[in-house]
């Protein structure tokens, strides 16, 4: 079951299918599922994956459920996209198909999927694919959670230098504002310094968001163990405090 600190916050879940009945009683058993595990869910149903396909890439979801049999890109295509994806690529994803066919179960694996589920959808099966899917899910809504912190941060790219300071900071990234900006996609080398520190935390990292022409998004790529214990004796404490008040 998942945490209870966490159950005061909705699970995000991204329905993709075109047939307007199959989503209509997904959507009911969800309602049901709901209550059962005692958790609120906010379900986005999109009929278009290409559409879909854009909106991986600008929020971020807890599960994914995708028809197989969509119109271009389908189910499977979609998901190797939420694996490429900067948003999404550590989402689970479940392949949601009418027909037991072990090719197809390959495909979808080789893709990146994590489940399948087949349709018409039975809430006892959804009760316990959620119960097995909350698990890691809860554990990495913990890794992505944001405190706001302000340390000094310096980012070297090649022979480029920028000094800035940090405006929030999670297990696996952080938002810094900077003089300016670098390209999306960059590697940095990123030192980071603590309050109350005797030496920064360095890190590899990639940009993965631009703000404005000051603010970037960065997301952790390679830390060494020390350094991430470091990391994480500053904000697991803070983290947690925050999911016991529920915010």
């Amino acid at each position: 079951m998942p945490n209870a600190g966490l159950k005061n916050r909705p699970y995000d879940l991204l329905v993709v299918e075109d047939n307007a009945d199959d989503v209509d009683l997904f959507t009911r058993v969800l309602q049901k599922v709901q209550a059962d595990m005692e958790i609120e869910i906010r379900a986005y149903a999109i009929s278009n994956s290409v559409e879909a396909a854009a909106r991986l890439q600008d929020k971020r979801f807890d599960m994914m459920f995708l028809d197989f049999n969509l119109p271009p890109p389908d189910g499977i295509e979609l998901t190797g996209r939420v694996r490429a994806s900067q948003v999404n690529r550590t989402t689970p994803v479940v392949i949601l198909t009418g027909a037991s066919d072990r090719g197809l179960m390959t495909r979808a694996f080789q893709a990146g999927a994590n489940f399948f589920l087949f349709k018409p959808v039975d809430r006892r099966q959804l009760v316990r694919l959620l119960q097995v899917a909350l698990v890691p899910i809860d554990r990495e809504r913990r890794k992505l959670q944001r405190v706001r912190v302000k340390c000094k941060v310096a980012i070297e790219a090649g022979q480029d230098h920028l000094d800035g300071e940090t405006l929030d900071i999670s297990l696996n990234g952080m938002m810094i504002k900077a003089g300016r900006v670098l390209p999306v996609g960059s590697m940095v080398n990123v030192n980071l310094k603590l309050p109350q520190a005797s030496a920064p935390i360095r890190m590899a990292a990639r940009i993965v968001r631009i703000v404005g022409n000051e603010h970037m998004g960065v997301q952790l790529e390679s830390i060494g163990r020390e350094e991430s214990e470091r990391l994480g004796e500053v904000l697991v404490p803070m983290i947690a405090a925050m999911f016991e008040a529920g915010k």
